[in-house]
């Protein structure tokens, strides 16, 4: 059984997730992060002060401390080019390269490769000025959707219901110098998250799940990275599955490769399920946030085989069991976001709440546990229902100490409602 080193960057509720996945493999030698957070801190090492922007400093640091597998966990890093940098050094890596990242750094890139394709997904334009983008939206009439044609952290999105919430979205955006907006149709149905493990043209679908990207319950407030998950997701089917890898996935990595950027590592397909079938709303090329947290809640084989296969082009032949029931994870968030968050209120309680917990915005601070971001935790659980995973949840929540807290309280809805058998509005 071969053993490996491996360096996991990132410091989110995603990459403590990994981490916490990680650490249960037989063939994990020792795990390094960087930056870290004090939860992924208790199951390695940490580096805070390595850049992972800078893909030679990486490559550095893993030749130097004898990596054999480093992980790309958030989207800047890819986008920057460091899988890139530690690939050139001989050094196997979990993550697209840059032109192929711009799957996610720019979904006018991805729009684009859609039509060319024949992938489905909504009509759209995009626009470098803000006069002809306003009037767009005011011939087009509402609902649209607006969206930063670049990384935006899960926030740069706009459903817009009226045009005068479309013209403020643009006043908004355009007020970045070099900006571009992608202006699309609003389309309608159950949105799900998609992951499939990539290397080249393969391609391995994993589980479905649904992330919650309002701030409030409901559905109501401004968009997010996310406040809550669940998985897995019933509506997709395995017929949409099927449908969705024959008429999406498949075109997308054949495309990427016959344009010379083969794509490796986590493809995130968010879809919304229509009447006319799935159609791509937009792609990430890692896993999701808080997805990743209930995706690992629920992965039986060893993480650590997955992300070899995929990092190494070996992925024929590699199998992924899944625990038998249901994961839900709620993101408690700091007051404030997703604007300005609350920062150093003191988090207590989670080694004895009864959850699996993961940390992202904290630090410590004089002994204690602040809170240092915008999401702060997610707590985590998994059942034979979903809705014992939920109450699971929620009752973990009352048990943590944390005065600034925010959090929906209806994570999961859609998918409880079938359970119960109450169907959907």
């Amino acid at each position: 059984m071969t053993r490996l080193r491996v360096l996991l960057l990132g410091a989110g509720g995603r990459e403590h997730a990994l981490a916490w996945k990680l650490a249960q493999s037989p063939r994990l030698d020792w795990l390094v992060a960087a930056p870290g957070n004090p939860g992924m801190a208790r199951l390695g090492m940490v580096e805070p002060g390595l850049d992972i922007l800078d893909g030679e400093a990486v490559a550095r640091f893993a030749r130097a401390r004898g990596i054999d597998l480093v992980i790309v966990g958030p989207e800047a890093p890819l986008a920057a080019g460091v899988a890139d940098a530690v690939g050139a050094a001989g050094i196997a890596v979990f993550g697209p390269s840059a032109a192929a990242a711009r799957l996610e750094t720019s979904k006018g890139f991805t729009k684009a490769l859609c039509d060319e394709a024949g992938i489905p997904t909504a009509r759209w334009a995009r626009f470098a000025a803000l006069a002809p983008a306003l009037a767009h939206v005011r011939s087009a009439g509402a609902p649209l959707v607006v969206k930063a044609d670049g990384l935006a952290a899960g926030k740069g999105v706009t459903v817009a219901a009226t045009l005068a919430e479309a013209e403020a979205a643009l006043h908004a955006l355009f007020a970045t110098p070099g900006a571009e907006v992608v202006i699309e149709e609003c389309l309608e149905g159950e949105e799900v998250s998609v992951f499939v493990a990539c290397p080249g043209t393969q391609a391995l679908p994993l589980l479905a799940a649904q992330d919650h990207k309002r701030l409030g319950e409901g559905d109501t407030g401004p968009n997010t990275g996310g406040m809550g998950a669940c998985a897995p997701a019933s509506v997709f089917t395995p017929a949409l599955e099927a449908e969705t890898m024959a008429r999406i996935i498949r075109p997308t990595l054949e495309t990427m490769a016959a344009r010379g950027t083969p794509f490796s590592g986590i493809l995130f397909a968010g879809l919304m399920l229509t009447r006319e079938g799935p159609k791509l709303i937009e792609y990430n090329v890692r896993f999701g946030d808080p997805e990743c947290q209930v995706l690992m809640l629920l992965l039986e084989s060893d993480l650590l085989d997955l992300v070899e296969a995929t990092a190494t082009g070996r992925l024929a032949g590699c199998e992924v069991r899944w625990k038998p029931g249901h994961a839900l994870g709620v993101v408690v968030a700091a007051r404030g976001y997703p604007g300005t968050p609350v920062a150093g209120g003191e988090i207590g309680g989670l080694d004895s709440c009864g959850a699996t917990v993961f940390q992202a915005g904290t630090r410590f601070e004089d002994g204690r546990l602040v809170a240092a971001g915008g999401r702060v935790l997610t707590v985590g659980a998994h059942a034979p229902t979903l809705r014992a995973a939920a109450d699971a949840a929620y009752a973990a929540i009352g048990k943590i100490s944390f005065a600034d807290a925010v959090f929906r309280r209806d994570i999961g809805w859609r998918e409880l409602a079938r359970e119960a058998g109450e169907g959907l509005a």
